[in-house]
């Protein structure tokens, strides 16, 4: 049970509360438009399942995990394999073969063992391949792709 000083201590500390709220209307400083040099924030990019092999100039194993593929145009296709391919990243050589004229997200890579004479090593998937910029392939890769 309250006692009158609590009821009175209670009402004091709500209606302070209350004075604090936001009206209706007012602008907010977590809505507050960013300053005018602030950068815009990057467009979502789509990856794509598949690419044209005549489009592909030449493929850059970047880890077990990464492959580059860049294009005639000089654009750039990352593809982060869904799980690390073993001696990808060491060999930096790998085959494929397909039936159409694309390399796609459900095909599979194995890697050229290139010690005594060519060989093959582990055989993995592809992941999707996602457009990156020429700057960011030429960057060092984040901790969890190399």
């Amino acid at each position: 049970m309250f006692r009158r000083p609590d009821l009175l201590a209670l009402a004091v500390v709500g209606s302070v509360l209350a004075s604090c709220a936001q009206k209706p209307g007012a602008p907010s400083i977590a809505t507050a438009p960013p300053p005018p040099n602030a950068p815009a924030s990057a467009p979502a990019v789509a990856s794509q399942s598949c690419v044209n092999l005549q489009q592909i100039r030449e493929s850059l194993v970047r880890s077990d995990k990464v492959i580059d593929f860049v294009l005639h145009d000089g654009s750039v296709l990352r593809n982060r394999l869904p799980y690390a391919c073993p001696q990808l990243g060491f060999e930096r050589a790998f085959t494929y073969s397909t039936s159409l004229s694309q390399l796609c997200s459900v095909d599979i890579i194995t890697v050229i063992v290139q010690g005594g004479g060519p060989s093959r090593g582990a055989s993995c998937g592809l992941g999707q391949f996602t457009p990156i910029s020429t700057e960011a392939a030429k960057a060092p890769l984040a901790p969890a792709d190399r």
